[in-house]
């Protein structure tokens, strides 16, 4: 069975949730640009853990955390209109601190961190809102470091897209970047990881917002 989901501490919470408490709680639907869909890639988990909850860098029956930088990543689920999207299931999966995904085809499985979940799920709550606690994502041979995002509402897919670290030199390589043309829908998935002040561990916070095409009347 999954872990229960990850109730931050207040301290970190707060720290995380800085980004997030600076932005209204319903955006203006002409401020908003709708997430692009990015490739699932081939590497979606072929094998779900046993853990699929929020907290990634802690696998039940581990006594030891994953590497990496530990990060905050949190955001919302909203529609065209900026009305949050509730009970909508958010999946991320990204590869661990070598490069590796939690998938039997992915480079480097020889050498992959044991200790990281590599995918986890979180259901929004009234307000659209999502919370992981996860690693700042690294490259691997033929992209740049970002994490998948998989929306699923009433047992359907709705988006899948990607999240980048905003202005890190390998963006301008990435292939699957280079196919967004529109230099807005680049904007869109670019987000900043920013070292949380609290933490004595060097944590970060990551916020990214997911503007759906679709509203929940019509899902």
């Amino acid at each position: 069975m999954s872990a229960p989901l990850l109730i931050p501490s207040r301290r970190l919470f707060l720290g995380a949730m800085a980004s997030a408490l600076a932005t209204p709680a319903f955006a203006r639907a002409d401020d908003l640009f709708l997430t692009p869909r990015l490739t699932e890639g081939p590497f979606y988990p072929d094998r779900l853990p046993l853990d699929t909850d929020n907290d990634l860098l802690i696998i039940n029956g581990r006594p030891s955390k994953a590497l990496g930088t530990i990060t905050h990543l949190t955001g919302r689920v909203l529609d065209r209109s900026g009305r949050p999207v509730r009970n909508a299931l958010v999946e991320i999966w990204q590869v661990d601190n070598s490069g590796a995904y939690l998938h039997s085809g992915s480079a480097n499985r020889e050498s992959s961190d044991t200790n990281f979940q590599g995918f986890g799920r979180f259901l929004t709550s009234s307000t659209g809102e999502y919370y992981f606690r996860t690693i700042k994502p690294v490259p691997y041979p033929g992209r740049a470091p970002h994490i998948h995002f998989k929306v699923v509402r009433g047992g359907r897919d709705i988006l899948v897209t990607q999240c980048h670290i905003k202005g890190d030199p390998r963006n301008e390589r990435d292939g699957v970047l280079r196919g967004l043309r529109d230099s807005k829908a680049r904007e869109a998935v670019m987000v900043d990881f920013v070292p949380i002040k609290e933490s004595k561990v060097g944590e970060v916070s990551a916020h990214f917002d997911i503007i759906l095409g679709v509203t929940p009347e019509t899902e």
